[in-house]
């Protein structure tokens, strides 16, 4: 069965970064990606693509937004990259590939469950367990097979405080997950993700639900939390994507029209349609 390589082993593999979006990347400092995604067709079912030839680096140590219009393909993409399509009997990539860390996740001797370790994933509506604050952020390392109090209280304690959430909940941790309110419920959620300490986190807009107040909390925990992990980003809100990311991919119709620094998509954007879509022309 093959493994994801860790951090140190694709650093120090020392391959090149290629642009192959050059028209938004010129000018870009040489970046180490992490996520690779190199000509893919993916459909639903057979002969109906809805990506289409898709190619995108995802670089390490970065927030990448995916924005477009609703239909345009970024959860779709968003769920390739730790096959959450393959729940999908008729859900297929037809052409190219996905690599991360410089693997083919859909390798054929590549555990998909074993991929999810290191590519978790934060769902637009919050979804904690119907369990307690600390059974939520221990489960998954209960499945793993840790039982050890003090190495799960450790555990606990530290995703809670990256996901900003201790200092709320530190005295009922014994308290059903599902009577925070729906802020608390989303960073509890990030918080049950972090804690068996993936290398990337896929946030599918995960501020929809929210108010203002709880979407600012989020967004100031994503600064801070790119500075341990890779996280890519599907927003609908266009001043989302400037605020926390720092690249910026455009999806059209399944297309991926352009990508390259945020600042760059969104004040000097090369394709008329992006700049079509971020000025509201349409979407």
């Amino acid at each position: 069965m093959k493994t994801i390589m860790s951090k140190k082993e694709i650093i120090n593999a020392g391959r090149p970064e290629e642009n192959r979006v050059a028209s938004s990347n010129a000018g870009e400092e040489t970046a180490q990606a992490i996520i690779e995604i190199d000509d893919v067709n993916f459909a639903y079912t057979k002969g109906t693509d809805v990506l289409k030839d898709v190619s995108l680096d995802v670089n390490q140590g970065e927030v990448t937004a995916f924005i477009g219009p609703s239909g345009c393909g970024k959860s779709t993409l968003l769920r390739c990259l730790n096959r959450m399509n393959d729940l999908i009997p008729t859900a297929a990539i037809s052409k190219g590939s996905i690599s991360i860390l410089g693997t083919d996740i859909y390798d054929p001797e590549v555990d998909p469950i074993e991929l999810r370790k290191h590519v978790g994933m934060v769902f637009q509506k919050y979804n904690p367990f119907p369990k307690s604050i600390y059974e939520n952020v221990a489960f998954g390392l209960r499945i793993q097979g840790i039982k050890k109090s003090s190495v799960l209280d450790e555990a606990v304690e530290r995703s809670l405080t990256h996901a900003g959430l201790w200092d709320e909940v530190k005295d009922r941790l014994h308290s059903s997950g599902l009577g925070l309110s729906g802020g608390q419920q989303q960073r509890l959620c990030i918080a049950r993700t972090i804690a068996v300490e993936p290398k990337i986190i896929l946030m599918d807009e995960p501020c929809s639900a929210l108010d203002p107040i709880s979407t600012a909390i989020i967004e100031e925990l994503i600064t801070r939390l790119k500075h341990e992990y890779t996280i890519v980003i599907v927003t609908h809100n266009m001043q989302q994507a400037t605020r926390v990311s720092d690249r910026t991919a455009y999806f059209y119709l399944g297309e991926l029209i352009e990508v390259g620094p945020t600042t760059t998509i969104f004040n000097n954007p090369t394709e008329k349609k992006t700049e079509d879509y971020i000025s509201g022309r349409f979407g």
